[in-house]
């Protein structure tokens, strides 16, 4: 059969094994050749980490005994500040620095002078320099301390309250104590106000109780809620029993303290009286006196010393008690 009476089919197999049959001889010449490409192990290779150079970090590496192992520095540290802030914060010291310094050098600051309210005997000048802050800059002035020195200086002065205004003002407000007795001792006076307190006398006071002391009195206890006031010249009892006794002075008698009976005068009528220092019963060692003057009076007798500080148990003794005892004391010598 020639090629001209093959059909296409036949043609087309006879193309695929004529493919086949070289393929298989191709293949038969690979086997019998040497390797020429290199054999890829199979083992497996860490590979290199790799690290990115930061600035300004510090690296710690510790050996383990496994290469290739770092431990790192946990990353804590603060990021830097901008220039820019820096600069903000030197310049907002700077211009505080000048403000400060301005404020206690400039002249606009300083205290020309002190308004004082509520005085009436002291005068505004001796208050302005018992104070201490004119000419001073009003921040470096403390109304704590003004009110402090104030109530030292002055004992008269029964509360001081103290403030401060800008740009240079001081105002001072004032209580002076109200004085109720003149009390003389050792040829000196001084001032007494209900609470005991003695001070200095100023201008002029009507109505005060004059008293001769003829010994200190006892004492007072300064109150624990006012630490810069002054100790009482007396006790506060002692000067109530003085405004209670007062009214029934004679008016051409002085009271006067003595340190064994108390309070007492010399009457004209020829003998001396004493209440003791209890203001608590004083009304009614009046009454009692009262009756044994009356009683004196229509008997027609008088004595010389009249005690009632115990009204309960009043003493009193005649002039010839005190006219019998000189008598004997000249005969027994």
């Amino acid at each position: 059969m020639s090629k001209r009476d093959l059909t296409r089919a036949e043609v087309a197999r006879q193309r695929r094994a004529e493919r086949a049959r070289k393929e298989l001889e191709t293949a038969g010449k690979r086997a019998t050749q040497p390797m020429v490409k290199p054999i890829t192990s199979r083992t497996l290779v860490a590979p290199k980490p790799t690290f990115v150079e930061v600035e300004k970090k510090r690296r710690f590496n510790v050996a383990l005994g496994m290469p290739e192992i770092h431990l790192r520095r946990p990353g804590l540290s603060q990021p830097s500040q901008p220039r820019k802030w820096r600069f903000t914060s030197l310049a907002l010291v700077i211009v505080f620095g000048v403000m400060i310094f301005l404020a206690l050098a400039h002249p606009y600051f300083n205290i020309p002078s002190i308004t004082v309210l509520g005085n009436n005997r002291l005068t505004r000048e001796a208050i302005s320099d018992a104070t201490g802050v004119l000419g001073q800059s009003i921040f470096t002035v403390q109304p704590e301390d003004v009110e402090m020195r104030l109530r030292m200086n002055y004992p008269e002065l029964l509360s001081v309250d103290a403030g401060v205004y800008l740009p240079n003002h001081l105002y001072v407000t004032v209580v002076e104590r109200q004085p109720v007795v003149l009390w003389q001792q050792n040829n000196a006076y001084t001032w007494i106000d209900e609470t005991g307190v003695a001070f200095r006398p100023s201008g002029v006071v009507e109505g005060l109780i004059p008293v001769t002391g003829l010994a200190n009195p006892p004492l007072g206890t300064p109150p624990a809620d006012a630490p810069f006031a002054p100790p009482p010249f007396a006790q506060k009892e002692l000067v109530d029993a003085i405004i209670l006794l007062a009214p029934i002075v004679p008016a051409d008698a002085t009271m006067f303290y003595d340190a064994t009976y108390g309070l007492g005068w010399e009457d004209s009528r020829g003998w001396k009286a004493f209440f003791g220092t209890s203001a608590h019963d004083m009304a009614l060692k009046v009454r009692v006196y009262q009756s044994l003057t009356e009683s004196f009076a229509e008997r027609i007798v008088k004595p010389i010393f009249i005690n009632v500080t115990y009204p309960e148990a009043p003493y009193y003794r005649m002039a010839a008690e005190i006219e019998y005892k000189p008598v004997s004391e000249n005969s027994g010598q």
